[in-house]
């Protein structure tokens, strides 16, 4: 099944928050995940940047902390929800409001933009959405080894029976793993790349993997 991207938000087995994101694609797959500290982006690999004049909606900051929190997302919208929760907006509202300013992709598509937002402190993360027919941000209650997700496309609604409840992950490489080939995600087609980030205040630990046929 082809879903495009895909976020996630959940908990390591060790009882870490954590958020992470995978690029599936089947028309710009010559991209991959660039950390610079804890901001991780989506670029053209090498020689391909061409691709940007194709669509300009390929190449953005996919993960970014914002304070005792961090946020994924598949577009730009990720730096407007980031920052609005590093000047104390409540994640929920930044999510809504973020994504209701950034509104879907305008491309061939109609591509939704979907977020989520990992809390350090607590065990809670958002899952968020805006299609060209509804916008809609849930909030779940997190338990080790379970990483609730959404993706643009097919399944594209935040649900708490969408989930993948046997993730082993103990770091951040290893959630870009099981993103990438691991669990209900090995159901998923057209794995290009994935990024992830455990939550905490104390240590970072962010990371990024290729998929192995991209």
């Amino acid at each position: 099944m082809y879903l495009g991207r895909i976020v996630a938000v959940g908990m390591t087995s060790e009882g870490k928050n954590a958020v992470a994101y995978r690029v599936s694609s089947r028309s710009f797959p010559n991209r991959e995940a660039v950390c610079n500290g804890q901001t991780v982006s989506i670029v053209p690999r090498a020689g391909c940047e061409e691709d940007l004049k194709k669509n300009p909606y390929i190449a953005y900051n996919c993960i970014r902390p914002a304070g005792r929190y961090q946020v994924a997302s598949n577009g730009s919208h990720t730096d407007p929800i980031t920052e609005k929760i590093i000047l104390g907006m409540p994640p929920r509202d930044a999510i809504a409001l973020g994504l209701l300013a950034m509104d879907y992709e305008k491309d061939a598509y109609d591509t939704p933009r979907i977020v989520a937002v990992g809390d350090s402190k607590t065990p809670t993360g958002w899952l968020g959405v805006v299609r060209r027919d509804s916008v809609c941000v849930n909030e779940f209650q997190l338990v080790p080894g379970t990483f609730f997700f959404l993706s643009t496309y097919e399944k594209n609604s935040p649900d708490v029976n969408q989930k993948d409840s046997n993730c082993q992950a103990v770091t951040a490489e290893e959630l870009c793993r099981h993103l990438l080939n691991g669990g209900i995600f090995t159901e998923f087609t057209n794995p290009v790349t994935a990024a992830a980030a455990i939550v905490t205040i104390n240590e970072s630990d962010t990371a990024v993997a290729m998929a192995t046929q991209a």
